[in-house]
This record gives structure tokens, C-alpha cells and sequence, in this order.
């Protein structure tokens, strides 16, 4: 069954339905449960920090969508966007920004949102959290995720506390992780967590339960666990990414030695994977996520994914470039840097062409991932090892979609920060730099013409960045003329982009 096909399953919203207050639109999970609750007839006001990076998305335009710009740390203002709401979902965490504070931050953030749901008269708080035995053993990350939980449900307002362990499917950092791993290492060593059982889930059942739960009166005030139909531990769940793959089984020495440290900035450099996010995700793995019992599908019953039929759906999914959310669209926009005073060095390089500006717009929206950069590729995939070694994302993060960009984006080491279709598009460095440094293409139509700018910026920050800039002009000489020459052949190259063609 297809994904349409399954989601037309669902109940549709009741006719005196209040609408939705969905947290973590931009998200993984929250960017998809937004287009389902939309299709069963929900009306959904999204609380977004970044409204740039709803733009383009299949669901923007939807009727029923309204968009509201919230602080979560802010108590009144957050009661005055939930006004009239019937149901929140909370979706949020700091996993990216993993460090001493985020456990506190995030049960703080919980609890100004209890209060701003109970000022509301919010009927209803969906969390979702994670899977895993209770105890002092929990790790960090579970931790906080339980900590959440505990937050949300002493407010005043009922919760519905749902916990998933592994989820599997296009773009998630679980996936993500066991098919870079698996694909890359025909041998690897392990921590001794490899031995540890989870129970996936495919996030085609965490989006039915999401939105199920809503026309479930049983589920009001309940904790429920979220797993597959399997039992198996991260060991067994890696060969069957092999067998998916068409793979030999992969050799797998768990030793104790590999604490949660080192296995995150492995995984960093191994997969796309940051390494903040890849360590609270690390240490997880040492607690086993199996669930207690099956009441979730007991109350919303649905056909349960495999471990291989999730894998494969997924793994299709990409192959087609149809990966609606991923991990990277996580974290805030950045900031416009005000460019103006202080030092700003810049690389300016400017050319015409008898091309269209939507044929310009389209070949300047292919960079990165796996078309790369048009010229001297070597060279960037050299500044991309070196990143990934000292921190930094790397190439390995690549593209949601090979060929539409939006606000929002990971492009390689890159985040897409403004987009005007044939007219600017703007990217953001997100590799390890002594500055902020941005990438523009501007196309200016001068009737048989256009003029195309590609502007280059970076601000240094301290001695470091000047000796960084200087350090790296001869390489921009080499890089930029090129990657514009290579942009506007290929878009003069279109057979339907060429002006009066």
C-alpha cells in the first residue's frame, strides 16, 4: 500500500474540528504529520521560528495552513498563538545543541508550554518521545526526553505521551546512520551496544498513531509505546540494511572500549550525521527500546511495517528523490550577519548570457550533493574532508532534493537561506570557518541578455579569519570563475532554456 493510499485510511476531521497547534513543522517528523493532518480535513496553525523554510513545501499553500512565528520560551505569547486551538503537538528538543545545558533547557521549554497550553484551555498535549526502560541508566538524551514528558504532563492540560525507539524511513538520522555505516564498512568495530535490542518502527506508523490518536478518546492521558512487529538487536537490524542493499553480510567486532564520544565523532565521519547529534543518539543505543506492550496498535490498529519492508520503502524513496523531510532540516535559519562596517572581503564575478533566466535559475539550483560543484570538484571534496575532520558537516550531508531548493536546505556544507525563483538565490556556510561567509547568485534580465552576479562574502572573525581568507584566494581564483562558467553552460546547454528558442 502506498503512502496516499495509506494515509486515506485514516478518520477524517470531525466538521466542528479546532484546529491543530503543531510545534516542529520544519522538522523531520513534524514537516510530514503537517501534510497528513491537512489531508484527513485538520486545520493546522504551525509555530515555527523560521517561516522561510515552510516556503515550498507541497502543503504551504494549503487552505487549512496558517502560520504563526512563536518563542516557546515566551509564556503569553505562546497562549496568545495557541488562542482557540483544541489540540498541540509537541515536537521540539535540542538534540543539535547537545551539551552541559540542553537537558535543562528543554524541560524548561516544556514547562512554559504546559502553562501556555493551560492559559490557552488547550483540550489536549501530544508529545512524542522516546522508547526505553525507566531507570538511572537512562542516557542523557532519553533522559531529557523523559524529563519532557514528565513536564508536559504536570500541567493542567491532558497528555498523550507516545515513545518510539529506532524510527526508519527516508532522511532520518536512524536510517541515515545504519545505511551509511553498513554501505561504507564491510568490517567494522563496535561498542558492545550492537548486542542491544530495539524494536523499529517505520515512520509511516509513528504518523498514523500522531494522527489517529486525534478522533481516540482512549488515548487521552495515556502513555503508549511505538515499535514494529520485530525484536531484534542493532547487530541483526545492520545485516538486514546489508541484505536490503544487496550486500554481503557485514563483519561486526563489538569490543568495551568505544565510549559514546568517540562512537559519535565515528559516526561524524563516517556518515552525514553531526556529531552532536550523533552522540546523545549514541549513547541511546546502550538502553534496549523494546515496547512494554501493544496497546497503541491495540487502540489504533494499522497495518505494522517490517524491519525489511521499512527499509526497502525508504530506500526507495530515496532512489526516486523523494524524501519529503530529513534530518537536516533541523536548526534555526542563520541570521543575516549585517554585512555593513567591519571588515568584508568579497569575490564578485559577473557574466552574460543568451540563456533564460529560468534555465540560469535551474543549472545555479543543481550545486552540490551528487552533481557537485560544475568545476575543480577535487577541490571541494578536499575542503569537505577537511571540514568533516575538525568538526565541520562536510559533503557527505549532500541534498534533500537533487533538484528543487528551498529556503532551509543543507546543500553539502552549505544551508539555503534565500530563495527567488530566476531571480537570487543565497546559500549560508555551515562549515567549520573563523567567520560567516555566504554564496549569491543574482540574475538581472537585460532583454536579449541576462547578467548573472555571483557574489562571495566573508566577514573574518579575528586574526585567524584574515589569515583563513588569504590563506584560500589562490583556490577561489581557481573555484569560483569556474563554477559560474560551468552554471552558464549548462544552461545555455538546455534545448528549452535559451531565450526566443
Amino acid at each position: 500500500m502506498d503512502t496516499a493510499t495509506f494515509r486515506a485510511c485514516l478518520p477524517v476531521a470531525p466538521a466542528d474540528a479546532k484546529p491543530i497547534f503543531l510545534t516542529g513543522a520544519t522538522g523531520y517528523i513534524g514537516g510530514r504529520l503537517a501534510r497528513w493532518l491537512l489531508d484527513r480535513g485538520w486545520r493546522v496553525r504551525a509555530a515555527v521560528r523560521s517561516p522561510e523554510k515552510l516556503v515550498g513545501r507541497s502543503w504551504t499553500h494549503h487552505p487549512g495552513l496558517s502560520v504563526v512565528v512563536v518563542d516557546l520560551a515566551n509564556r503569553q505569547t505562546l497562549a496568545q498563538a495557541m488562542d482557540g486551538c483544541g489540540t498541540a503537538y509537541y515536537l521540539v528538543h535540542s538534540m543539535l545543541v547537545a551539551g552541559s545545558d540542553f537537558h535543562a533547557r528543554d524541560h524548561v521549554l516544556a514547562e512554559v508550554f504546559a502553562q501556555a497550553a493551560a492559559d490557552a484551555a488547550l483540550e489536549r498535549i501530544i508529545y512524542l518521545g522516546g522508547l526505553g526502560e525507566t531507570g538511572p541508566g537512562l542516557s542523557e538524551h532519553l533522559a531529557s526526553r523523559r524529563s519532557v514528558e514528565e513536564a508536559l504532563g504536570a500541567g493542567k492540560v491532558p497528555l498523550t505521551a507516545l515513545r518510539a525507539g529506532v524510527i526508519l524511513g527516508s532522511g532520518s538520522a536512524s536510517f541515515e546512520i545504519l545505511r551509511y555505516l553498513v554501505e561504507r564498512l564491510p568490517a567494522m568495530v563496535t561498542p558492545r551496544w550492537v548486542a542491544t535490542e530495539c524494536q523499529p518502527i517505520a515512520v509511516r506508523n509513528v504518523l498514523h498513531v500522531l494522527v489517529a490518536c486525534l478522533t481516540t478518546p482512549a488515548s487521552v492521558g495515556a502513555t503508549l509505546d511505538l515499535g514494529g512487529p520485530e525484536v531484534l538487536s542493532y547487530r541483526e537490524l545492520m545485516q538486514t540494511m546489508a541484505a536490503a542493499l544487496g550486500l554481503r553480510p557485514r563483519i561486526i567486532l563489538s569490543v568495551p572500549v568505544l565510549t559514546p564520544r568517540l562512537s559519535s565523532w565515528w559516526i561524524h565521519l563516517v556518515t552525514p550525521i553531526d556529531h552532536r547529534l550523533a552522540r546523545p543518539l549514541a549513547e541511546g543505543l546502550r538502553n534496549r527500546v523494546v515496547c512494554r506492550d501493544q496497546r497503541a496498535n491495540e487502540l489504533m490498529p494499522q497495518p505494522l511495517l517490517n524491519v525489511r519492508e521499512a527499509i526497502d520503502l525508504a530506500l526507495r524513496r530515496k532512489a526516486v528523490g523523494d524524501v519529503e523531510t530529513s534530518w537536516s532540516d533541523a536548526g534555526p535559519m542563520p541570521g543575516d550577519p549585517q554585512w555593513s562596517g567591519g571588515t568584508v572581503f568579497s569575490d564578485r564575478r559577473t557574466r552574460t548570457t543568451t540563456a533564460s533566466a529560468t534555465a540560469v535559475f535551474r543549472a545555479i539550483s543543481l550545486v552540490g550533493g551528487d552533481h557537485g560543484w560544475y568545476a575543480t570538484d577535487l577541490l571541494w571534496y578536499v575542503r569537505g574532508v577537511l571540514d568533516r575532520w575538525i568538526g565541520g558537516p562536510g559533503l557527505r550531508r549532500g541534498r534533500r532534493d537533487a533538484v528543487r531548493l528551498l529556503p532551509g536546505d543543507a546543500v553539502d556544507f552549505w544551508r539555503v537561506t534565500a530563495v527567488e525563483i530566476d531571480r537570487r538565490l543565497e546559500l549560508s556556510a555551515e562549515m567549520r570557518l573563523p567567520g560567516e561567509a555566504r554564496l549569491e547568485w543574482t540574475i538581472i534580465d537585460l532583454g536579449d541578455q541576462r547578467e548573472v552576479i555571483q557574489h562571495a562574502r566573508f566577514r573574518p572573525r579575528g586574526l585567524g579569519g584574515l589569515l583563513y581568507w588569504y590563506a584560500v584566494l589562490p583556490l577561489h581564483a581557481l573555484v569560483f570563475p569556474r563554477l559560474l562558467a560551468g552554471a552558464l553552460k549548462a544552461a545555455e546547454k538546455s534545448g528549452d532554456g535559451v531565450a526566443g528558442r
